[in-house]
């Protein structure tokens, strides 16, 4: 696949992470100087460190987002609206959560719908961009067709595949998926926004996502990936 996007427009769709748990500062200082060198779209981390990546990346165009319930999603609706707000406080430009998989699993929609226009509320409050975390390794078809509905009602900026940190059973993706994005984007059209993260870790695929309707990526492999277009630009064009 040949892309017409310049090094310059991809980067502007992703979202680059360290979400490890062993991060250490010096990590961040590393991760934040490489977001600012890429001019990716938003640097995305747990909540923890956002006022240090706020202060590191001061001054640039790159945003700061925070993961919040991640990666299991299994707080409260109080403690990840608890969260969020401590997050925005501290400097968060987005907010991407993981809604409770276990109330869907057990048919609770209403919980679902509850959580997500309360945190979307608080967002929308603070002016800051949202994004829902489905998790989709571990859902049914119709059980992300009915994620989707909730969000056209409640109409967070984003709807996204997956944590990366999920483990599903064995020949279950466990990231992004070309058949998820067009599923999600096929129900919610232009109301929501698809992010596709977990597994995009190449050219190829990144590609692939955009093309199936993604309009932002999550991934760690942000560097690799505008490399790998500047060498194949320069050998294509």
């Amino acid at each position: 696949m040949k892309s017409k996007l310049t090094p310059e427009q991809l980067a502007k769709y992703f979202d680059q992470s360290l979400l490890k748990a062993y991060a250490s500062r010096a990590d961040f200082e590393r991760f934040c100087a490489e977001c600012a060198a890429y001019h990716f779209k938003m640097a995305a981390i747990n909540s923890v460190p956002v006022k240090l990546c706020k202060s590191l990346l001061a001054d640039t165009d790159v945003l700061v987002g925070a993961a919040i319930g991640f990666p299991l999603g299994q707080t409260t609706v109080e403690n990840k609206i608890h969260e969020t707000e401590q997050a925005i406080a501290d400097g968060a430009d987005e907010i991407d959560y993981v809604m409770n998989i276990g109330e869907l699993k057990s048919g609770n929609l209403s919980y679902i719908e509850d959580e997500m226009a309360r945190i979307v509320a608080v967002c929308r409050a603070h002016g800051k961009t949202v994004k829902v975390i489905f998790e989709n390794c571990y859902l049914t078809n119709d059980e992300k067709r009915a994620l989707c509905e909730i969000a056209k009602r409640v109409r967070p900026d984003f709807i996204k595949t997956s944590t990366g940190f999920g483990t599903p059973a064995a020949g279950v993706p466990s990231g992004a998926t070309v058949e998820d994005i067009r599923l999600m984007k096929s129900i919610v059209g232009d109301t929501v926004k698809v992010k596709a993260a977990g597994g995009v870790r190449t050219l190829e695929d990144a590609l692939a996502m955009i093309e199936a309707g993604a309009e932002r990526i999550g991934t760690s492999a942000g560097v690799a990936i505008i490399e790998e277009l500047k060498t194949r630009s320069e050998q294509t064009f």
